[in-house]
């Protein structure tokens, strides 16, 4: 397992849950930064997809449906056609993308040409050339424990829910709450936090850190870690 000290941790493991977050270039004001002496990891995810979430200023192109169709339909030919991943959940944002995935290869090898496939193609559909399309640093997060996987899980299908886009999860289009089984769908919306603005971060299943809002630990599982989600019997392997 390979860990990349940035802003926040970033990891390339392969066959446990891992939780990305990437947004479009200039999504943010330019103003706004999340300095690792201020804020822990959890406070600077929650406050950036805050932002992000009232999408009051920067660009928005994941709003248009032939990119955010585009986008999902890349992250599913990620485990359907070039099996780098199972794919668990994910959401395409009008502005960010939320993905929880199990990998089979390094997380470099799957992300890097999602994120370059989707600009390339997103830029023409824009007609745009030579202009950066995704932001190049990203959030990520290593799971734990099957009750933050079920958090983060219910985060992704719920976001556009608490973004005020959908009043149900399956209603939103690129989203894997659509069309998805009943009882998969339901399952999105059971147990969730009662109260999106005091409760709206997955990162909730270890203990506060000094500096952490006690906010952002609603829902917090037994003092008992469980076991993952176990993988499929045939792993997929890049093809």
């Amino acid at each position: 397992m390979k860990h990349y000290e940035r802003r926040l941790p970033h990891w390339d493991v392969v066959g446990q849950p891992l939780f990305v977050t990437f947004r479009l270039h200039d999504s943010l004001p330019a103003n706004r930064v999340f300095p690792p002496d201020r804020l822990t990891n959890g406070q600077a995810f929650v406050a950036m997809d805050r932002i992000l979430d009232r999408a009051e200023t920067g660009a928005r192109h994941l709003g248009i449906p032939e990119i955010a169709s585009l986008v999902a339909e890349s992250i599913r030919d990620g485990e359907r056609r070039f099996q780098r991943y199972e794919l668990h959940a994910f959401v395409v944002m009008p502005n960010h993308v939320h993905i929880l995935v199990t990998s089979s290869v390094a997380a470099a090898r799957w992300l890097g040409p999602l994120k370059g496939f989707t600009a390339h193609e997103a830029n023409r559909i824009l007609g745009l050339t030579g202009k950066p399309f995704w932001q190049h640093e990203g959030y990520d997060h290593l799971v734990r424990s099957t009750e933050e996987f079920s958090r983060i899980r219910r985060y992704i299908e719920n976001n556009p829910v608490h973004a005020g886009l959908v009043k149900d999860p399956e209603d939103f289009e690129w989203s894997s709450a659509h069309n998805a089984p009943p009882e998969r769908a339901a399952a999105a919306t059971i147990g969730g936090p009662t109260n999106p603005t005091l409760c709206p971060s997955p990162y909730t299943s270890h203990s506060p850190t000094p500096g952490d809002s006690p906010a952002l630990y609603c829902d917090a599982p037994s003092s008992s870690a469980s076991a993952l989600p176990a993988r499929s019997k045939n792993p997929a392997r890049e093809s």
